[in-house]
């Protein structure tokens, strides 16, 4: 007898830390009033640095019916497990969390972070599907 649902939700925690962890740098060193693209950058820097896999703008497909109506576009995908989304605005708003919830239900990863580098303090979301 195995603990999958377990052990995946584990593996999910500690991929999901290292990015909050590589996001925190990044907020710490560039603070606020950058556009998002340079935030992207500069987290695909230390996400490197901290040997995660990832791609960015990964594409998601929409489909109806079985019919492909649409494509998102992820600012990142960590670890074939992970989307990340990141903003750099005053504040989030439900559209932010809309975004992040299309992409869960579009795609058959679980968990979403969306990471707003426009305030003081970065805000983050974990949002699970």
């Amino acid at each position: 007898m195995t603990d999958g649902p377990l052990v995946e939700l584990e593996k999910l925690n500690r991929i999901t830390e290292k990015i909050i962890g590589c996001a925190y740098t990044v907020s710490n060193t560039l603070g606020i009033g950058f556009l998002e693209k340079v935030y992207e950058n500069a987290l695909a820097v230390e996400l490197r640095k901290n040997d995660l896999k990832f791609i960015q703008q990964a594409p998601i497909e929409v489909t109806y019916k079985g019919f492909i109506v649409g494509d998102y576009v992820a600012d990142l995908l960590v670890e074939d497990a992970v989307l990340v989304e990141l903003k750099a605005v005053k504040t989030l708003d439900e559209n932010h969390l809309a975004q992040c919830i299309n992409y869960l239900k579009s795609s058959n990863y679980g968990v979403c972070l969306l990471i707003n580098f426009g305030t003081k303090r970065i805000q983050i979301k974990r949002i699970i599907n």
